[in-house]
């Protein structure tokens, strides 16, 4: 499956570890993840290798090749809503959300309350709770 994962490159990104082992688990199952340079410790910087509108042409072909969106949202950002309201706007394409359960009240109520109907988010604990879920979500 091609999947974007999303995660912040600007805001908190304390969840780092976690956005890591997520990625290295989608991809040992097979997953192309076209995103996987965000979880690299110079995120920023490579993207500041690019201008911004290169960037944004760059992530919305990305969106649109992929065939999930799956972003880790506890460091939530601009940049994470803008991406989630895109898919779930523009598409049918699945999104999932996750997050740490312990980061949910720094995190906009329109993620955490999201109902739509293509949009799963799930709050965790620790990272076997992510694979687990995501095992039967993309099975």
């Amino acid at each position: 499956m091609i999947i974007y994962f999303g995660f912040t490159v600007a805001g908190d990104r304390s969840s780092l570890p976690d956005a890591r082992r997520i990625v290295q688990w989608l991809e040992s199952r097979g997953h192309q993840v076209l995103t996987r340079h965000l979880v690299s410790e110079d995120a920023r910087a490579q993207d500041r290798l690019l201008s911004p509108q290169e960037v944004y042409e760059r992530d919305m072909q990305w969106l649109d090749a992929a065939e999930i969106f799956i972003a880790e949202v506890s460091g939530s950002s601009f940049g994470l809503g803008f991406e989630t309201g895109y898919v779930l706007g523009s598409s049918n394409r699945k999104v999932i959300l996750l997050h740490r359960s312990s980061a949910a009240e720094r995190i906009s109520l329109l993620i955490t309350g999201n109902i739509h109907p293509h949009c799963a988010v799930f709050g965790y604990q620790n990272v076997e709770e992510v694979e687990e879920y995501l095992s039967t979500r993309l099975a």
